[in-house]
C-alpha cells in the first residue's frame, strides 16, 4: 500500500472512529438524563405518598423511616454513576480532540476549519471553568442530584432527631438536618474531585498509565 492509500485508509478509519466517539458521547448524556429523571420521579412519588400519611404521626414516622433511606440510597447509586458518566463523556471528547488534531494536518483549509479555537474541551477551556473549579464541579448533573439527595438525608436526620429526642426544641432538629446536609455535600464534593483527579482523561486511569 502506497503512502496515498495509507493516508486515505487512515482518514476513513478516523472518520469512523469520530462518529463512534460522538455516538458514545451522546449516549452518556442520554444515560445521565434517564438516571436523573428516574431519581427525581422516585423522590417526587415518595413525597406525594408521605403527604397522604402526614396527618398521622404514628404512620408518618415509620413510613419516612422506610422511604427516605431507600430514596437516599437510590440517590447515592445515581450520583456515583453520574460521576462515571461524566468521565466517560470527557474521555470521548478527548478522543475527538485527537482526531481533530489530525484533521488539521490535511492542509491549510483544514487547519482553518478544525482550529482548536473552534473545538470543545480539551482543546479550549469550557465556560464553566471561567468561574473557577469549585463552581464548575457544583454545576455538574451529579452535583445537582447529590445536593437534592443530601437535603433528603437532612430531612431524615431532622425527623429522626425529633423522634428520638421529643423534648428537643424545633431548631435543634433543623440544625441537625442542615449540618447533615452540609457534611454530606462536602463529602460528595471531595469524592467527585477525587474521581476526576484519579482518572486523568488525557492519560487514562491512573492504574493503566505506564510507570515513569
Amino acid at each position: 500500500m502506497d503512502e496515498h492509500s495509507e493516508r486515505t485508509a487512515l482518514l476513513t478509519a478516523l472518520t469512523t472512529e469520530h462518529f463512534v466517539l460522538q455516538t458514545a458521547n451522546n449516549s452518556t448524556y442520554a444515560d445521565a438524563s434517564a438516571r436523573s429523571t428516574l431519581y427525581v420521579m422516585a423522590l417526587s412519588s415518595s413525597l406525594v405518598a408521605m403527604g397522604f400519611v402526614a396527618g398521622s404521626t404514628d404512620v408518618l414516622v415509620p413510613f419516612a423511616a422506610i422511604v427516605l433511606p431507600a430514596v437516599f440510597l437510590l440517590g447515592i447509586f445515581t450520583v456515583v454513576r453520574l460521576v462515571e458518566t461524566a468521565l466517560e463523556s470527557m474521555h470521548c471528547l478527548n478522543g475527538i480532540a485527537r482526531i481533530r488534531a489530525y484533521y488539521r494536518t490535511l492542509g491549510p483549509e483544514a487547519t482553518r476549519h478544525f482550529s482548536p479555537e473552534g473545538g470543545r474541551w480539551p482543546e479550549v477551556e469550557p465556560p464553566a471553568l471561567r468561574l473557577g473549579r469549585v463552581i464548575a464541579f457544583f454545576g455538574t448533573t451529579a452535583s445537582m442530584v447529590a445536593v437534592i439527595n443530601n437535603v433528603v438525608a437532612g430531612v431524615g436526620i431532622a425527623i429522626l432527631t425529633r423522634f428520638l429526642i421529643p423534648s428537643a426544641p424545633t431548631w435543634a432538629g433543623i440544625a441537625s438536618g442542615v449540618a447533615g446536609t452540609l457534611v454530606l455535600t462536602w463529602l460528595f464534593y471531595a469524592y467527585q474531585r477525587w474521581r476526576f483527579d484519579e482518572y486523568d482523561v488525557r492519560d487514562g486511569p491512573r492504574a493503566a498509565r505506564p510507570q515513569r
